[in-house]
């Protein structure tokens, strides 16, 4: 199991021993303990960049993921699960609107983010398949912390 973390924002200070804990305890009940994963921090200006060149999207959003296991190529390592992207001044504000403390919304971002990697879709499928990836989101959160989501 290989967990890449990089740091580039200096808004908000992160528990990063916390987020490889729970990065690696993810990876093991999900079976996928062989796997790599990278997981960036950024502001909301570095993943607003991101989200306009990749995605055409002129906005910052929470997480966005990059699965290495789609597309023609993604079967030639199927170990790197990809990229996770995570704008940590938008879950800064994303745990004060819901009234989370800031390091959970981190964790369940990293599990939104992670299960995307995984194919797990919740955007332009069908509601079927999007109820399906928010009840595995909420069951995973409540592993980890022990409270259930509204």
């Amino acid at each position: 199991m290989s967990i890449s973390i990089q740091n580039r924002q200096k808004q908000q200070k992160v528990d990063i021993g916390r987020v490889r804990r729970g990065l690696k305890r993810l990876l093991k009940e999900l079976d996928c303990e062989g796997s790599e994963i990278s997981l960036l921090l950024v502001d909301d200006d570095q993943i607003r960049e991101i989200n306009k060149n990749y995605l055409k999207r002129d906005r910052p959003t929470n997480v966005i993921s990059f699965a290495m296991t789609e597309g023609a190529f993604g079967d030639v390592h199927p170990e790197i699960l990809g990229d996770i992207i995570l704008s940590v001044e938008t879950a800064a504000r994303d745990a004060l609107t819901g009234h989370l403390d800031f390091m959970d919304e981190v964790e369940f971002l990293l599990i939104h983010g992670l299960l995307h990697l995984l194919g797990y879709h919740h955007e332009n499928v069908a509601s079927r398949e999007a109820e399906k990836m928010k009840k595995l989101e909420r069951e995973l959160f409540f592993l980890r912390r022990h409270y259930h989501l509204d």
